[in-house]
């Protein structure tokens, strides 16, 4: 552990026994077993996609010497803006979390899909940049570090409007290019712009004019919509912009522009797009979907790749396990780059990059696995999320457990609520946790959480009801208040165990109280966890949570 993250900890860990009372509980593990159905079996020579599986969207990738850098939206959960790394493209390890301090970002009020959107990382005479926004909050900004493990700055905020910002650099000037409203009266909705405006990376300012370069998107006569997450790159003498179009769902959609001049004008690829998987059939067996979103990088040998983001709905457009980072190969044809020729699916298993292979994390971040948690150390995992920005400690990690006060509700914006959790990964896995836990007011509670927004979500854990304590599974549905679905009896002197088991949209819930194990609710439909119900851009993130009564 770094001296940094020793200190923070030490603060952490001594303000939480100070406001601690008797309303906590403890959790003494947290076991995740997931697993990708119809797995097929790969050589040394491939590799499986996604390359980072669950919750991890809109992927931005840079290389600094032999290394590459990933990092993906992480919108109001905290700690934020995960940063991968790796030598191979494939194998990934979560090294930080770019907003990890309550000074960089304040999520209050924000819902959890708004705040940080898509990010960018690039580097740049030793130093690594990423531009990002935070809706809700003040708009553009860029932070940076030395080492992208961190810390990184605060932020540097940015007078432009709009989403999605990037930079291009040019020898020693660089250039923000980004989605913003177009220079005329919006013709129909999702009409919006690309714009280009230099930055003073000395100076931390924008200077100079800004340009609108492409109108609409590829072609404005037939409304293309959400033209976002520019990139401009060169390439033979000529500049390249490739972006995101058609939204976020099954239309998503890559296109390219090209210019001979950085300023423009940039002409569009005639065959647009060049990755999109929305002429398709649904179903067709074990689908990606809404394909898009993708950044370049050139490895040392001259190959191109592209990292972008995609969906696997376990049913029609249904999916609990959010957009995922995926990874192909960039082909040149005719002085133009290609990813997939239309009717092409995103295959789950291809040809690795030629680059030397490195051991994938513990846990890995593709395919089938399984971890345990068992809070044994001083910290948690850099996996471990909350929602929007604490302003006060809730849990603390000692004596092989880890211990967490009862906070504000989920849903309650104003504040964060005592919920940590880690991405679901898998349609189907088997999540599980170990508790003891004192319910002393009708109302309390403390067990497991399914987050997908702050109105959809569900809570399956030990509760006091009329006086007695019981084992309750509460649901919302687009809702402000929860919904019972089952209770029992439980037992609290004695260690309670719950397990969530996931079949694509089906869930069951058991739990064991005095070593006998028991079924609360098989088969309970989940669908108020897609994003097609719940809507916004998060995936679910499963964990652990304690709430005092409303």
């Amino acid at each position: 552990m770094n001296y940094r993250l020793a200190i923070a900890l030490i603060a952490l860990t001594s303000s939480f026994q100070s406001s601690i009372g008797a309303q906590t509980a403890r959790f003494e593990r947290f076991s995740y077993d997931g697993r990708t159905p119809d797995e097929k079996a790969i050589s040394a020579g491939e590799y499986r996609n996604p390359v980072v599986s669950g919750y991890y969207p809109d992927p931005s990738v840079t290389r600094a010497d032999e290394d590459y850098y990933l990092v993906n939206s992480s919108f109001a959960h905290y700690p934020g803006l995960p940063i991968f790394k790796s030598r191979d493209l494939v194998n990934w390890v979560q090294i930080g979390n770019a907003i990890d301090r309550p000074t960089q970002l304040d999520f209050t009020g924000r819902k959890i899909s708004e705040a940080a959107f898509a990010p960018d990382i690039s580097y740049h005479d030793g130093i690594f940049y990423i531009v990002n926004t935070c809706v809700g909050c003040k708009g553009n900004f860029v932070i940076t570090a030395k080492d992208p493990a961190g810390p990184w700055s605060d932020p540097i905020w940015l007078p432009f409007e709009g989403i999605d910002p990037s930079i291009f650099w040019e020898g020693d000037r660089a250039y923000i290019v980004n989605n913003r409203a177009p220079d005329e009266a919006p013709r129909y909705n999702g009409h919006r712009a690309i714009w280009i405006q230099e930055f003073d990376w000395r100076a931390g300012k924008m200077v100079g004019e800004s340009r609108q370069i492409v109108n609409g998107g590829v072609d404005i006569t037939q409304k293309p919509v959400w033209i976002e997450g520019p990139h401009i790159f060169r390439k033979d003498g000529r500049y390249y912009l490739i972006a995101a179009e058609g939204g976020t769902g099954p239309n998503h959609s890559e296109v390219v522009f090209r210019s001979d001049q950085l300023w423009g004008p940039y002409i569009p690829l005639k065959t647009n797009p060049i990755l999109t998987q929305r002429n398709l059939p649904s179903d067709r067996p074990n689908p990606i979907s809404a394909a898009g979103h993708a950044k370049f990088v050139e490895t040392g040998k001259g190959d191109w790749w592209a990292v972008f983001l995609g969906v696997r709905p376990y049913a029609d457009d249904k999916y609990t396990i959010g957009r995922e980072t995926f990874l192909a190969p960039v082909s040149w044809q005719d002085g133009w780059p290609h990813i997939l020729d239309q009717g092409q699916v995103v295959p789950s298993v291809a040809r690795r990059p030629r680059l030397p292979s490195n051991p994938p994390s513990n846990p890995p971040t593709s395919g089938s696995f399984s971890y345990v948690d068992a809070f044994d150390g001083d910290y948690l995992d850099l996996q471990w999320i909350g929602i929007r920005t604490p302003k006060r400690p809730f849990y603390n990690v000692a004596q092989d457990g880890l211990e967490m006060r009862a906070g504000s509700r989920l849903g309650d914006l104003s504040q964060a609520p005592s919920f940590i959790g880690r991405r679901l990964q898998h349609h189907v896995a088997t999540i599980s946790t170990t508790m003891h836990f004192m319910p002393l007011k009708d109302g309390d509670q403390a067990g497991l959480a399914a987050v997908q927004s702050d109105q959809s979500n569900l809570f399956f854990g030990v509760t006091r009801i009329a006086g007695k304590p019981a084992v309750a599974l509460y649901m919302r549905d687009r809702e402000a208040e929860e919904t019972p679905i089952a209770t029992a009896p439980v037992d609290p002197r004695r260690e309670v165990t719950l397990t969530i088991r996931t079949d694509n949209g089906k869930w069951s819930f058991d739990y064991s109280n005095g070593g006998r194990k028991r079924t609360l609710k098989s088969g309970l439909d989940v669908t108020f966890l897609t994003t097609e119900r719940a809507g916004g851009f998060v995936g679910t993130v499963v964990g652990l949570y304690t709430a005092k009564p409303r």
